[in-house]
C-alpha cells in the first residue's frame, strides 16, 4: 500500500503518520508538505518524519502529478488551519485549502488512486441553535477558513461517477498532544494556561457548544477513510467526525483542565457578548459507518496526555500566545524576514 499525505508537518500530520505506520508496518507513507511549521516541534523524541518512507517538500498547489503514480490513497491535511490565519490571509485560504484539494483530487483520480481524504470541518455549520447538527442540515459558515472547506466539499462532490472513493471528514475541533503542537486550540489553549498561570481565562461567557475530537482519534478516523469501500457510504462521502460524548460548553472544557492542573482557576467573562460560533453536532452517521473506527480518547485522557507531554518539554513559556505555538505567530515571522511572499508562497 502506499499512502499521500499532505500537510504532514503540521498539528496533525504527525499523529496521523505514527498511527498509519503502525497499522500498516509495510506500507509506503509518502509525505508532502510546505515546510512552514517545520521547527514547530514538541517532541523530545526522534523526528516524527522518520517514519516516513520518503518526504517530499513543495507547495501543495504545485505537487506533481507523477508524485500520485501508483498511489492507493491521498490524504490531504495540506490547508491554512484555523480562522484567524484564513481571516488573514483570505486568498491564501481559499487558494490552498480549495483550490488545491480539488485539483489534488483531480490528479488523483486521473493516476487511478482508489481513495481520496479531505480534512474538512465542523466549523462549517457556524452557529447552530437547537439540535445536534447532521450532514444533511444546512451549514453556517462564518470564515474564510470555514467557506474554504464547504466549497472543497461541494467541488468533491463532482467525482460521484468516478471510480475513486471520496470522503470529506468534518472533524469537530482538534485537540490534544502532537509532536507539533498547536496552543490555538480551545483544549489547548486551556491546559497551556493553566501549566502556566494557574488560571484559565474564557474570553466568552463559556456557553458556546464545541465539538472536540483528540489526534489520536482523528488519526483512527483517516486510516478508516482512506481503506473504506464505495458500498459503505457511497463513492462520494461527507461525514461528521468525532463523538456525541465531546459536544461539550466552553466552560465545561475549561473546567475539565482546571480539575487536571491541581490549583487552577477559571475566570469566564460573564459581560463578553454572544460568541457566534456555537454548535452541536450529531455523529451518529459516523458511528453508523465506521464502528470499529470510532473515537476512544476521553476528555480527561486528553487533558492528562496534554498535561504530561507538556511537562515532558519542560514547557514554561507564559507568553505563549506570542511564540510560535500559534500558527499566525509562525506566518508571520517568516513573511517578516522574507522567506514568504503575501500569497505564502515561498520567496525564491
Amino acid at each position: 500500500m502506499r499512502i499521500l499525505i499532505t500537510g504532514n508537518m503540521g498539528y496533525v500530520g504527525p499523529v496521523v503518520v505514527r498511527h498509519l505506520r503502525h497499522r500498516f508496518p509495510d506500507a509506503e507513507l509518502i509525505g508532502f508538505d510546505a515546510g512552514y511549521f517545520a521547527h514547530c516541534l514538541t517532541t523530545t523524541g526522534m523526528l516524527p518524519e522518520t517514519l516516513l518512507s520518503q518526504q517530499h517538500f513543495g507547495d501543495v498547489r504545485d505537487l506533481p502529478a507523477d508524485l500520485l503514480r501508483g498511489t492507493d490513497a491521498v490524504v490531504n491535511l495540506a490547508a491554512i488551519s484555523n480562522d484567524p490565519m484564513g481571516k488573514q490571509f483570505e486568498a491564501a485560504t481559499d487558494s490552498i485549502n480549495r483550490g488545491a484539494s480539488l485539483r489534488l483530487a483531480r490528479l488523483a483520480s486521473d493516476a487511478g488512486v482508489r481513495n481520496f481524504v479531505f480534512a474538512s470541518s465542523c466549523s462549517v455549520y457556524g452557529f447552530a441553535e437547537g439540535k445536534a447538527r447532521s450532514e444533511d442540515d444546512p451549514v453556517n459558515p462564518l470564515t474564510a477558513y470555514a467557506r474554504s472547506k464547504i466549497e472543497t466539499e461541494r467541488g468533491l462532490a463532482g467525482f460521484a461517477n468516478g471510480n475513486m472513493v471520496v470522503t470529506s471528514l468534518r472533524f469537530a475541533t482538534a485537540c490534544g498532544m502532537s509532536d507539533r503542537l498547536r496552543l490555538d486550540l480551545v483544549l489547548n489553549d486551556f491546559a497551556a494556561c493553566a501549566m502556566t498561570s494557574g488560571e484559565i481565562t474564557v474570553l466568552s461567557d463559556g456557553t458556546p457548544w464545541r465539538p472536540l475530537i483528540d489526534v489520536a482519534d482523528m488519526a483512527r478516523a483517516i486510516e478508516w477513510a482512506a481503506t473504506r469501500d464505495a458500498e459503505r457510504g457511497g463513492t462520494v462521502l461527507t461525514v461528521n467526525a468525532g463523538s456525541d460524548r465531546w459536544n461539550l460548553r466552553v466552560r465545561d472544557l475549561a473546567e475539565a483542565c482546571a480539575r487536571a492542573f491541581d490549583g487552577a482557576q477559571v475566570s469566564i467573562n460573564q459581560n463578553a457578548p454572544p460568541d457566534r460560533r456555537s454548535y452541536a453536532v450529531d455523529f451518529s452517521r459516523f458511528r453508523e459507518l465506521a464502528p470499529e473506527h470510532q473515537p476512544q480518547v476521553e476528555l480527561d485522557e486528553s487533558i492528562r496526555r496534554l498535561r504530561e507531554g507538556l511537562r515532558g518539554i519542560g514547557f514554561d513559556t507564559a507568553n505563549f500566545r506570542d511564540s510560535s505555538y500559534i500558527r499566525l505567530r509562525v506566518l508571520a515571522g517568516l513573511l517578516e524576514a522574507g522567506a514568504l511572499t503575501s500569497d505564502l508562497r515561498r520567496n525564491a
